[in-house]
């Protein structure tokens, strides 16, 4: 079929822009137009605008919901900083500024606490009274469930004189300067304890360094406690704390000689020698007190 120079029809498509409807003015070949494509288009067109319509007020709608929801969560978020519950962490705003100038603080000028060994080192510091009686108290003593009756007691400032064997030069030749002594019994045991006393902690140290087996105290009888360690084997002790010295002798007031079977005589001398320390220790620490409240 031949459509002459012109080529094939032209199809007429409402939706482009090019094509053209055709249209013959005359000649009985002429087409009439087709008025149920025409009307198939219009309808199509008025339903796309629709949708388009319908499409864009969606849009618009969930753009809304989402301004809503936006307001909602800051509305709560402004509630929860100023009244809801402290565990909320708080806004950017209301976090402290690393960048902050850092605190400072000013150094402490609290003392350092007082030894209480320094007040018995050394004379200078040594100062509160001194006195048999002050270093051993009452009438008797007790050591856990064991009680002491407390006996005679001796003070002297010629240490030598109450001292016997080695001790006498060792307590000379050191500096010693007084020598206190009591004397405790519990049942036919009896102790004697002597303090020596020097001006410093490292005569005291020497003292006790010098002394050997032999180096004992004089034992102090009298006032109802029998003679004892005259003669007879006793077991004796040396140790020093600070500027004094310390010995006990124990032995048996019925003058028999202590063998090491015979446990109450050391269980004397060492509660004796420990009760000696807890003393000289306490004066330290009272006058450690005193100064650091003065």
């Amino acid at each position: 079929m031949s459509y002459g120079q012109g080529g094939p029809p032209s199809q007429w498509d409402p939706w482009k822009p090019q094509s053209q409807q055709p249209w013959n003015s005359g000649g009985g070949n002429s087409q009439s137009p087709d008025w149920a494509a025409l009307a198939e288009a219009s309808e199509t067109r008025h339903k796309r605008r629709r949708l388009l319509f319908i499409g864009g007020g969606a849009i618009a709608t969930v753009a809304i919901g989402t301004a809503v929801a936006v307001a909602v969560v800051s509305a709560n978020g402004s509630n929860q900083a100023a009244g809801g519950p402290s565990s909320q962490v708080p806004v950017t705003a209301d976090l402290p500024s690393p960048t902050g100038a850092v605190p400072s603080f000013a150094p402490t000028s609290a003392p350092p606490p007082l030894d209480p060994k320094d007040f018995i080192s050394n004379v200078k510091k040594d100062r509160a009274p001194l006195a048999p009686d002050v270093l051993f108290p009452g009438t008797q003593l007790t050591m856990g469930e064991t009680v002491y009756k407390k006996g005679p007691t001796a003070d002297t400032r010629d240490c030598a004189s109450a001292a016997k064997a080695t001790l006498p030069k060792v307590l000379t030749d050191n500096g010693c300067s007084r020598l206190l002594r009591v004397t405790y019994t519990k049942d036919d045991v009896a102790v004697t304890v002597g303090v020596a006393v020097f001006d410093t902690e490292a005569q005291a140290a020497k003292a006790k360094q010098q002394a050997d087996t032999r180096s004992i105290i004089k034992s102090l009888a009298g006032g109802g406690v029998k003679e004892f360690c005259d003669g007879a084997v006793c077991r004796s002790t040396t140790n020093s704390y600070g500027r004094y010295a310390y010995f006990t002798l124990s032995g048996f007031t019925s003058a028999k000689d202590v063998t090491e079977q015979d446990k109450a005589v050391f269980t004397t001398g060492n509660d004796l020698a420990e009760f000696t320390f807890r003393q000289i220790r306490r004066r330290g620490e009272a006058q450690a007190s005193a100064a650091a409240n003065e």
